[in-house]
C-alpha cells in the first residue's frame, strides 16, 4: 500500500520505517527541510535500537522516501497518517492539538481521490470529530475517513513493538476504511496481533486509558516502596509476590524515580483534563499525577539522609540521565530536577549517558559530561544509578572509584545489597 506519514517524530518515524519494512511504499514528511536532509543520510534525529539500519535498509530499497512536500506526497498516497506532537500547553493539563488541526487543513487543501486519515498521534476523545469537521469544509465526505489508530510503542523496545504487538486498534465505522486496514495489518495479525475494531471514540480513548494504568502500576510500586523503606522490607520481594498474581502481572511494578518520557505525564494529564471538561472525576488518576510529581522531591530527601545533610562540595555522579534505558528522550526526565536541585545546594556533579551529553545541564557550573564511566566515577562521594543501561550492570566500583568510602544510591535496584556488603561498598536501594 501506499502511506503518507506526516511528522518525523518518534511515532511518525519508527511507524513510517516499520510500515516500509512490511513492503509498503512509504513517504514520510516533515517542514523542517534540514531533517528531512539528514535522513536522506540516515543521520537520524532520535537514539532507538536497530532504527537506523531499517532506514538504511528500505531506502536503499526504494520503500521508504522522506520529503518535504506534502501535496505532492499525499497525492501519491492512500492511507494518510498524522503522527504529529500534542504536548501538555503551558501551565495547563490540557494537551495542544494545534499541530493536528494545522495537519488537517493541510490534508483538507490536498484531497483529490479517496483517502483514509489516520489520526496515530496520542489525542483526547473527540479530536477525531474535530479533524473530520476542518476537512468537510474543503472536502465532500465520500472522498474521505477519519479514523483513529493509537500507537503502543515503547521507547527503547519500539520496532518489536510495532511487529509484534498484543493488539491493533482501528477507531471506524466505515466499513470500507476497516477493510483497507485490517489487509494492511494481515502481516502483523498472521503473528497473532489482535485485531480490534471499535469507535473512534473508544480508540482515542483506549489509548489514554492504557497509559493511564501502567502509570499507576508504576506510582503504586513506588509508594509501597516508600513503605518498604520505613519497615525494613525489600520492595523487590513485594514485587515478585505481587506481579506473580496473573490477575495483576510483573510488568511496570519495579520501584525506581518517578515516570517520565513522552507518553505517560502528558497522556494521565489530558485524560483528566477530557474527564474535567466533561464533569467527572477521575480521582485515581490525579493521585497518581500527584504522587508522580513529588517522587523526585521524595528521593532528594533521601540523598540528604544518605550524605547527612552535608550536599556542599560533595562530588556526585549520576550514572545515566535519560528517563529510562535505551532511549536519548529527557523529556520529565527525573534527573531534570534532582541536578539542578544538588547543583543549587553546591555539589560538584558528573554525568555520564551512553547517549551523549545534555544541553539540558549545559547552563549549569559544577555539571559536567563525562564520555566514560570511569572518568564519570573515579573522584565520587556518591555515584547514583539513575537510568538502567546494561552497561551500569557490571562495573567494579572498587576499582573506578579512587575514594575509598564512597557510597552507591541505586534507584533502579540493579545491584544486590549482599553483594555490595561483601564489598564493603555503602550502599542504597529504592524500598530496601
Amino acid at each position: 500500500m501506499k502511506l503518507c506519514m506526516i511528522g518525523t517524530g518518534y511515532v511518525g518515524l519508527v511507524s513510517g520505517v516499520c510500515f516500509a519494512e512490511l513492503g509498503n511504499d512509504v513517504i514520510c514528511v516533515d517542514k523542517d527541510v534540514s531533517k528531512i536532509n539528514k535522513l536522506k543520510k540516515s543521520i537520524i534525529p532520535i537514539y532507538e535500537p536497530g532504527l537506523e539500519e531499517l532506514i538504511k535498509k528500505n531506502y536503499k530499497a526504494g520503500r521508504l522516501k522522506f520529503s518535504n512536500n506534502l501535496p505532492v506526497s499525499i497525492d501519491k498516497s492512500n492511507i494518510i497518517f498524522i503522527c504529529v506532537g500534542t504536548p501538555t500547553k503551558k501551565n495547563k493539563y490540557e494537551a495542544d492539538l494545534s499541530q493536528v488541526y494545522a495537519a488537517a487543513k493541510e490534508i483538507s487543501k490536498c484531497i483529490k481521490s479517496f483517502k483514509i486519515i489516520i489520526n496515530k498521534s496520542t489525542v483526547p476523545v473527540m479530536t477525531g470529530d474535530k479533524v473530520e469537521q476542518i476537512i468537510l469544509k474543503k472536502i465532500k465526505k465520500k472522498l474521505f475517513s477519519v479514523v483513529s489508530n493509537p500507537e503502543f510503542l515503547r521507547e527503547g523496545e519500539a520496532i518489536r513493538d510495532f511487529i509484534y504487538p498484543d493488539r491493533i486498534v482501528i477507531g471506524t465505522s466505515n466499513k470500507k476504511s476497516n477493510k483497507i486496514l485490517k489487509n494492511l495489518y494481515s502481516p502483523l495479525i498472521s503473528k497473532g496481533a489482535r485485531y480490534i475494531n471499535v469507535s473512534r471514540r473508544a480508540a482515542e480513548l483506549i489509548k489514554y486509558a492504557s497509559n493511564a494504568f501502567l502509570a499507576t502500576k508504576i506510582t503504586f510500586i513506588n509508594e509501597l516502596a516508600n513503605l518498604c523503606e520505613k519497615l525494613n522490607i525489600n520492595v523487590e520481594d513485594v514485587s515478585i509476590g505481587v506481579g506473580s498474581d496473573k490477575r495483576i502481572g510483573g510488568r511496570f511494578l519495579r520501584a525506581g524515580p518517578a515516570y517520565g518520557g513522552s507518553c505517560f505525564p502528558k497522556d494521565t494529564r489530558a485524560l483528566v483534563d477530557t474527564a474535567k471538561k466533561s464533569k467527572t472525576s477521575l480521582s485515581v488518576i490525579n493521585t497518581v499525577i500527584n504522587s508522580n510529581d513529588k517522587r523526585s522531591g521524595l528521593l532528594l530527601n533521601r540523598i540528604n539522609y544518605i550524605l547527612k545533610n552535608k550536599i556542599k562540595n560533595k562530588n556526585i555522579t549520576f550514572l545515566g540521565v535519560t528517563f529510562k534505558a535505551n532511549t536519548d528522550d529527557m523529556r520529565e526526565s527525573a534527573s531534570l530536577k534532582m541536578i539542578p536541585y544538588l547543583n543549587k545546594k553546591g555539589a560538584k556533579i558528573k554525568y555520564y549517558d551512553p547517549t551523549g551529553k545534555k544541553t539540558e545541564f549545559d547552563k549549569f557550573k559544577n555539571v559536567q559530561f563525562k564520555n566514560n564511566i570511569k572518568d564519570a566515577c573515579e573522584m565520587s562521594d556518591l555515584i547514583i544509578i539513575h537510568t538502567e543501561w546494561n552497561e551500569f550492570k557490571l562495573i567494579d566500583l572498587k576499582k573506578i572509584v579512587k575514594k575509598r568510602n564512597f557510597i552507591i544510591y541505586d534507584m533502579r535496584n540493579i545491584y544486590s545489597t549482599e553483594k555490595m556488603e561483601k564489598q564493603k561498598i555503602k550502599y542504597f536501594g529504592i524500598g530496601k
